[in-house]
């Protein structure tokens, strides 16, 4: 299941063929980066947190809401980590304010959506493992 938010920003990428018009389109996604607020976390982050195999040294969090709903929060400590900032802003950008049980829908299979084959395979599992860390959070706020 893919949310409508986060099918829209898929529904774009597949729009886009022009290798420079996607690397755009990435970057600008990368450029709305938010990092993590300090009422979340501050550095140094704790090692629960990190997302394995990612280059970037992304970590994430998931804050349940009052009214049920959740809000995504990462955190990318490699200043060149561009994908890693894109697809965490449109991670945040289109799950939060949904609940725990629709964001563990979501599958990594949207990397692939994103990225295509422009990247390699080590930070194509990096990335995947964003989405995966995204899940278990899920799953884990839903259990609470």
């Amino acid at each position: 299941m893919v949310p409508g938010a986060l099918r829209d920003v898929l529904d774009a990428f597949a729009l886009v063929d022009d290798p420079v018009d996607r690397a755009n389109l990435l970057i600008s996604f990368a450029d709305r980066f938010t990092p993590v607020p300090a009422e979340v976390a501050t550095p140094p982050y704790p090692k629960d947190h990190l997302v394995p195999y990612c280059e970037s040294e992304a970590y994430v969090w998931l804050v349940l809401q009052h009214d049920g709903t959740a809000s995504l929060h990462f955190a990318v400590e490699n200043p060149s980590g561009i994908s890693a900032k894109a697809l965490a802003s449109i991670l945040a950008s289109t799950l939060s304010g949904l609940t725990p049980e629709a964001i563990e829908q979501v599958s990594p299979d949207i990397v692939e959506q994103i990225f295509r084959q422009n990247i390699s395979m080590g930070k194509g599992m990096g990335l995947m493992a964003m989405v995966q860390a995204v899940q278990a959070l899920a799953r884990r706020a839903r259990r609470q």
